[in-house]
Protein backbone atom coordinates (compact mmCIF):
# COMPACT_ATOMS: atom_id res chain seq x y z
CA UNK A 1 0.00 0.00 0.00
CA UNK A 2 1.18 3.14 -1.24
CA UNK A 3 2.21 6.41 1.74
CA UNK A 4 -0.64 8.12 2.85
CA UNK A 5 -0.95 11.78 1.30
CA UNK A 6 -2.63 14.48 2.77
CA UNK A 7 -5.18 16.16 0.43
CA UNK A 8 -3.44 19.75 1.44
CA UNK A 9 -0.04 17.78 -0.54
CA UNK A 10 -2.11 16.32 -3.04
CA UNK A 11 -3.99 19.70 -3.85
CA UNK A 12 -0.27 21.97 -3.74
CA UNK A 13 0.45 18.99 -6.52
CA UNK A 14 -2.44 19.57 -8.77
CA UNK A 15 -2.12 23.35 -8.97
CA UNK A 16 1.59 23.21 -9.39
CA UNK A 17 1.34 20.45 -12.40
CA UNK A 18 -2.12 20.88 -13.68
CA UNK A 19 -3.71 24.43 -12.96
CA UNK A 20 -0.49 26.36 -13.35
CA UNK A 21 1.11 25.60 -16.84
CA UNK A 22 -2.21 26.07 -18.07
CA UNK A 23 -2.50 29.46 -16.41
CA UNK A 24 1.24 30.53 -17.46
CA UNK A 25 0.55 29.09 -21.02
CA UNK A 26 -2.72 30.27 -21.97
CA UNK A 27 -3.11 33.62 -19.12
CA UNK A 28 0.62 34.63 -19.06
CA UNK A 29 0.50 37.28 -16.27
CA UNK A 30 -3.22 36.72 -14.88
CA UNK A 31 -2.86 37.90 -10.80
CA UNK A 32 -4.26 35.28 -9.04
CA UNK A 33 -4.18 32.84 -5.74
CA UNK A 34 -4.57 29.40 -5.34
CA UNK A 35 -5.41 27.60 -1.99
CA UNK A 36 -6.67 25.11 -0.62
CA UNK A 37 -9.75 26.17 1.75
CA UNK A 38 -13.50 25.61 2.91
CA UNK A 39 -14.84 22.34 3.99
CA UNK A 40 -13.08 19.00 4.68
CA UNK A 41 -10.75 17.56 7.05
CA UNK A 42 -7.92 18.12 4.67
CA UNK A 43 -8.79 21.38 5.30
CA UNK A 44 -8.12 21.64 8.96
CA UNK A 45 -5.25 19.37 8.69
CA UNK A 46 -6.72 16.51 10.22
CA UNK A 47 -7.18 13.88 7.30
CA UNK A 48 -6.01 10.58 7.18
CA UNK A 49 -6.80 7.08 4.85
CA UNK A 50 -10.12 7.14 6.29
CA UNK A 51 -11.17 10.93 4.85
CA UNK A 52 -10.73 9.25 1.53
CA UNK A 53 -13.27 7.27 1.41
CA UNK A 54 -15.85 10.17 0.64
CA UNK A 55 -15.59 14.29 -0.98
CA UNK A 56 -12.05 13.98 -0.84
CA UNK A 57 -9.60 15.20 -3.77
CA UNK A 58 -7.75 17.15 -4.78
CA UNK A 59 -8.98 20.06 -5.36
CA UNK A 60 -7.86 24.00 -5.97
CA UNK A 61 -9.92 27.68 -4.97
CA UNK A 62 -8.13 29.73 -7.74
CA UNK A 63 -9.19 33.70 -6.87
CA UNK A 64 -9.43 36.54 -9.30
CA UNK A 65 -9.90 40.37 -9.03
CA UNK A 66 -12.57 41.25 -9.51
CA UNK A 67 -12.22 43.10 -12.91
CA UNK A 68 -11.29 40.18 -14.14
CA UNK A 69 -13.47 37.65 -15.66
CA UNK A 70 -13.70 34.73 -13.69
CA UNK A 71 -17.40 33.29 -15.24
CA UNK A 72 -15.06 33.34 -18.50
CA UNK A 73 -11.85 32.49 -17.22
CA UNK A 74 -13.76 29.04 -15.44
CA UNK A 75 -15.39 27.76 -18.51
CA UNK A 76 -12.43 28.02 -20.55
CA UNK A 77 -9.98 26.31 -18.08
CA UNK A 78 -12.54 23.77 -17.11
CA UNK A 79 -12.09 22.76 -20.64
CA UNK A 80 -8.54 22.19 -20.50
CA UNK A 81 -7.86 21.24 -16.01
CA UNK A 82 -7.82 17.25 -16.06
CA UNK A 83 -10.91 15.89 -14.22
CA UNK A 84 -8.19 13.60 -12.69
CA UNK A 85 -5.10 13.82 -10.87
CA UNK A 86 -3.19 10.82 -9.45
CA UNK A 87 -6.20 8.63 -10.07
CA UNK A 88 -8.56 10.89 -8.19
CA UNK A 89 -11.35 13.26 -9.79
CA UNK A 90 -10.53 16.57 -9.41
CA UNK A 91 -12.49 19.63 -7.79
CA UNK A 92 -11.70 23.35 -9.29
CA UNK A 93 -13.26 26.78 -9.38
CA UNK A 94 -12.88 30.22 -10.04
CA UNK A 95 -14.48 33.03 -7.90
CA UNK A 96 -13.27 36.02 -6.14
CA UNK A 97 -12.40 37.07 -2.71
CA UNK A 98 -15.48 39.12 -1.93
CA UNK A 99 -17.78 36.34 -3.54
CA UNK A 100 -15.85 33.97 -1.16
CA UNK A 101 -16.51 35.72 1.88
CA UNK A 102 -20.19 36.53 0.89
CA UNK A 103 -20.73 32.72 0.32
CA UNK A 104 -19.18 31.55 3.75
CA UNK A 105 -20.01 34.18 6.03
CA UNK A 106 -22.40 36.84 4.40
CA UNK A 107 -20.31 40.28 5.01
CA UNK A 108 -19.16 42.51 2.45
CA UNK A 109 -15.85 42.87 2.43
CA UNK A 110 -15.79 46.95 1.79
CA UNK A 111 -17.23 46.95 5.20
CA UNK A 112 -15.24 47.24 8.81
CA UNK A 113 -15.63 44.40 10.82
CA UNK A 114 -18.27 45.59 13.55
CA UNK A 115 -18.22 43.42 17.01
CA UNK A 116 -21.79 42.17 16.11
CA UNK A 117 -20.51 40.67 13.21
CA UNK A 118 -17.20 38.88 14.70
CA UNK A 119 -20.21 37.75 17.35
CA UNK A 120 -22.22 35.90 14.38
CA UNK A 121 -19.51 34.45 12.45
CA UNK A 122 -19.91 30.78 13.50
CA UNK A 123 -16.09 30.00 14.93
CA UNK A 124 -15.95 26.50 12.64
CA UNK A 125 -16.58 28.80 9.56
CA UNK A 126 -13.76 31.65 10.53
CA UNK A 127 -11.41 28.58 10.89
CA UNK A 128 -12.38 26.87 7.75
CA UNK A 129 -11.29 30.41 5.93
CA UNK A 130 -8.11 30.69 8.42
CA UNK A 131 -6.82 27.23 7.91
CA UNK A 132 -5.90 24.97 4.67
CA UNK A 133 -2.77 26.11 2.59
CA UNK A 134 -2.03 29.18 0.06
CA UNK A 135 -0.15 27.97 -2.78
CA UNK A 136 0.12 31.15 -4.34
CA UNK A 137 -1.40 34.82 -4.04
CA UNK A 138 -1.33 37.72 -6.05
CA UNK A 139 -4.68 38.98 -5.39
CA UNK A 140 -4.62 39.66 -1.53
CA UNK A 141 -5.53 36.17 0.04
CA UNK A 142 -3.15 36.24 2.72
CA UNK A 143 -3.91 40.20 3.26
CA UNK A 144 -7.56 38.85 3.39
CA UNK A 145 -7.14 35.72 5.88
CA UNK A 146 -4.67 38.17 8.35
CA UNK A 147 -8.20 40.45 8.75
CA UNK A 148 -10.02 37.35 10.17
CA UNK A 149 -7.26 35.71 12.03
CA UNK A 150 -8.69 35.87 15.06
CA UNK A 151 -11.64 38.37 17.44
CA UNK A 152 -10.23 41.67 18.09
CA UNK A 153 -9.16 42.27 21.76
CA UNK A 154 -12.39 43.71 22.96
CA UNK A 155 -14.45 40.81 21.66
CA UNK A 156 -12.10 38.48 22.88
CA UNK A 157 -12.77 39.89 26.23
CA UNK A 158 -16.43 39.64 25.98
CA UNK A 159 -16.13 36.25 24.39
CA UNK A 160 -14.17 35.11 27.66
CA UNK A 161 -16.31 36.64 30.17
CA UNK A 162 -19.21 34.54 28.29
CA UNK A 163 -17.44 30.92 28.52
CA UNK A 164 -16.80 31.79 32.15
CA UNK A 165 -20.49 32.41 32.77
CA UNK A 166 -21.15 28.86 30.50
CA UNK A 167 -19.15 27.30 33.49
CA UNK A 168 -20.11 28.97 36.62
CA UNK A 169 -23.99 28.56 37.24
CA UNK A 170 -23.67 25.16 35.85
CA UNK A 171 -20.87 23.97 38.22
CA UNK A 172 -22.61 23.14 41.75
CA UNK A 173 -25.95 20.92 40.09
CA UNK A 174 -22.87 18.00 39.35
CA UNK A 175 -23.72 17.44 42.81
CA UNK A 176 -27.10 18.21 43.21
CA UNK A 177 -27.91 15.92 40.68
CA UNK A 178 -25.73 13.49 41.77
CA UNK A 179 -26.78 14.19 45.85
CA UNK A 180 -30.57 12.86 44.84
CA UNK A 181 -28.95 9.27 42.78
CA UNK A 182 -29.04 10.76 39.48
CA UNK A 183 -25.21 9.79 38.52
CA UNK A 184 -26.08 10.00 35.33
CA UNK A 185 -27.44 13.33 35.02
CA UNK A 186 -24.97 13.96 36.88
CA UNK A 187 -22.01 12.50 34.57
CA UNK A 188 -24.03 14.86 31.68
CA UNK A 189 -23.43 17.46 33.35
CA UNK A 190 -19.58 17.56 33.79
CA UNK A 191 -19.19 15.91 30.30
CA UNK A 192 -20.83 19.32 29.42
CA UNK A 193 -18.70 21.16 31.61
CA UNK A 194 -15.59 19.58 30.11
CA UNK A 195 -16.75 20.79 26.68
CA UNK A 196 -17.20 24.49 27.88
CA UNK A 197 -13.85 24.38 29.49
CA UNK A 198 -12.05 22.96 26.45
CA UNK A 199 -13.99 26.16 24.72
CA UNK A 200 -12.96 28.82 27.38
CA UNK A 201 -9.06 27.16 26.60
CA UNK A 202 -9.60 27.79 23.06
CA UNK A 203 -10.22 31.23 23.42
CA UNK A 204 -7.13 31.66 26.15
CA UNK A 205 -5.45 30.01 23.19
CA UNK A 206 -6.65 32.72 20.47
CA UNK A 207 -7.57 29.39 18.28
CA UNK A 208 -10.94 29.06 16.88
CA UNK A 209 -12.42 25.72 17.66
CA UNK A 210 -13.28 23.64 14.62
CA UNK A 211 -16.53 20.72 14.61
CA UNK A 212 -17.19 18.61 17.02
CA UNK A 213 -15.55 15.76 14.93
CA UNK A 214 -12.12 17.62 15.35
CA UNK A 215 -12.52 19.36 18.42
CA UNK A 216 -11.01 17.04 20.62
CA UNK A 217 -8.13 16.41 18.64
CA UNK A 218 -7.50 20.58 17.88
CA UNK A 219 -7.89 20.28 21.68
CA UNK A 220 -4.93 18.19 22.18
CA UNK A 221 -2.54 20.65 19.84
CA UNK A 222 -3.33 23.72 21.88
CA UNK A 223 -0.68 24.56 23.88
CA UNK A 224 -2.42 24.01 27.35
CA UNK A 225 -3.72 20.72 25.90
CA UNK A 226 -1.51 17.91 27.06
CA UNK A 227 -1.43 19.43 30.83
CA UNK A 228 -5.53 19.47 30.69
CA UNK A 229 -6.66 16.60 29.04
CA UNK A 230 -5.97 14.35 31.94
CA UNK A 231 -7.47 16.51 33.73
CA UNK A 232 -10.52 16.50 32.41
CA UNK A 233 -10.86 12.41 31.11
CA UNK A 234 -11.02 12.51 34.92
CA UNK A 235 -14.57 14.11 35.14
CA UNK A 236 -15.45 12.28 32.14
CA UNK A 237 -14.47 9.19 34.07
CA UNK A 238 -15.61 9.90 37.57
CA UNK A 239 -18.28 7.28 38.74
CA UNK A 240 -19.81 9.59 41.38
CA UNK A 241 -20.47 12.91 42.08
CA UNK A 242 -18.14 13.49 45.05
CA UNK A 243 -14.96 12.61 42.33
CA UNK A 244 -16.20 14.44 39.76
CA UNK A 245 -16.65 17.33 41.65
CA UNK A 246 -13.08 17.22 42.86
CA UNK A 247 -11.60 16.70 39.68
CA UNK A 248 -13.48 19.69 38.33
CA UNK A 249 -11.97 21.62 41.09
CA UNK A 250 -8.90 20.66 40.04
CA UNK A 251 -9.54 21.26 36.48
CA UNK A 252 -11.13 24.91 36.90
CA UNK A 253 -8.07 25.82 38.95
CA UNK A 254 -5.40 25.10 36.37
CA UNK A 255 -7.49 27.07 33.64
CA UNK A 256 -7.97 29.70 36.58
CA UNK A 257 -4.11 29.74 36.83
CA UNK A 258 -3.57 29.75 32.82
CA UNK A 259 -6.04 32.74 32.90
CA UNK A 260 -3.80 34.77 35.47
CA UNK A 261 -0.82 33.43 33.31
CA UNK A 262 -2.18 35.09 30.65
CA UNK A 263 -1.55 39.20 32.58
CA UNK A 264 -4.79 40.27 30.68
CA UNK A 265 -6.24 41.38 33.74
CA UNK A 266 -5.12 41.72 37.34
CA UNK A 267 -4.82 38.45 38.97
CA UNK A 268 -8.54 37.19 39.71
CA UNK A 269 -8.03 34.97 43.25
CA UNK A 270 -9.76 32.01 43.87
CA UNK A 271 -12.59 30.55 46.57
CA UNK A 272 -14.04 27.22 47.24
CA UNK A 273 -18.05 28.64 47.85
CA UNK A 274 -19.94 26.00 49.50
CA UNK A 275 -23.74 26.77 48.66
CA UNK A 276 -25.74 27.41 51.38
CA UNK A 277 -26.17 24.15 53.51
CA UNK A 278 -25.49 22.01 50.86
CA UNK A 279 -22.75 19.72 50.18
CA UNK A 280 -21.33 20.94 47.18
CA UNK A 281 -18.73 22.86 46.82
CA UNK A 282 -18.12 25.81 44.01
CA UNK A 283 -14.77 27.07 42.89
CA UNK A 284 -15.06 30.53 41.88
CA UNK A 285 -13.30 33.29 40.49
CA UNK A 286 -14.47 36.82 39.15
CA UNK A 287 -13.27 36.55 35.83
CA UNK A 288 -16.52 38.19 34.07
CA UNK A 289 -15.88 41.31 36.48
CA UNK A 290 -12.13 41.68 35.71
CA UNK A 291 -12.61 41.33 31.84
CA UNK A 292 -15.58 43.28 31.63
CA UNK A 293 -13.16 45.92 33.54
CA UNK A 294 -10.66 45.98 30.16
CA UNK A 295 -13.15 46.29 27.96
CA UNK A 296 -13.03 49.57 25.74
CA UNK A 297 -15.13 49.46 22.79
CA UNK A 298 -18.58 51.13 23.29
CA UNK A 299 -19.86 49.04 21.17
CA UNK A 300 -18.28 45.75 22.69
CA UNK A 301 -19.32 47.40 26.38
CA UNK A 302 -23.38 48.02 25.40
CA UNK A 303 -23.30 44.50 24.00
CA UNK A 304 -21.36 43.52 27.63
CA UNK A 305 -24.14 45.02 29.50
CA UNK A 306 -26.29 42.07 28.74
CA UNK A 307 -26.37 38.81 29.61
CA UNK A 308 -23.55 37.38 27.87
CA UNK A 309 -24.90 35.09 25.39
CA UNK A 310 -22.02 32.91 24.42
CA UNK A 311 -20.59 31.82 20.80
CA UNK A 312 -22.80 31.48 18.32
CA UNK A 313 -21.76 28.21 16.91
CA UNK A 314 -24.20 26.73 19.63
CA UNK A 315 -26.91 27.73 17.28
CA UNK A 316 -25.93 25.53 14.56
CA UNK A 317 -28.76 23.11 13.82
CA UNK A 318 -30.93 25.77 14.38
CA UNK A 319 -29.28 28.76 12.26
CA UNK A 320 -27.60 25.95 9.94
CA UNK A 321 -27.05 28.04 6.64
CA UNK A 322 -24.79 31.39 5.98
CA UNK A 323 -27.81 33.65 5.26
CA UNK A 324 -29.73 33.02 8.51
CA UNK A 325 -26.70 35.16 10.09
CA UNK A 326 -29.16 38.35 8.78
CA UNK A 327 -31.22 37.35 11.19
CA UNK A 328 -28.63 36.75 14.19
CA UNK A 329 -27.36 40.15 13.39
CA UNK A 330 -31.34 41.70 14.53
CA UNK A 331 -30.39 39.93 18.08
CA UNK A 332 -27.59 42.87 18.76
CA UNK A 333 -30.47 45.91 17.10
Amino acid sequence: MSAFVSGQELSRRFYLEAVKPILDSDFPGLPHSAALLGRGSEVLGYDDEVSTDHNWEPRVLLFLRPEDDATGLEESLQAKVPSEFEGRQTEFSVQTLRGFIQKHLVFDLDQDIAPRDWLTFPEQRLRMITAGAVYHDEVGLEDLRSRFAYYPQDVWYYLLIAAWWRVHPEFNLVGRAGSTGDELGSAVIGAQLVDDLMHLCFLMEREYAPYSKWFGTAFSRLPCGPSLTPLLQQVLHAQTWQTRESALQTAYEAIATRHNDLQITPPVPLTVEQMWDRPFKVTWGDFPKALAAQIQDPQVKEIADRWPVGFIDQLREILWFPGDRERLLRLFD
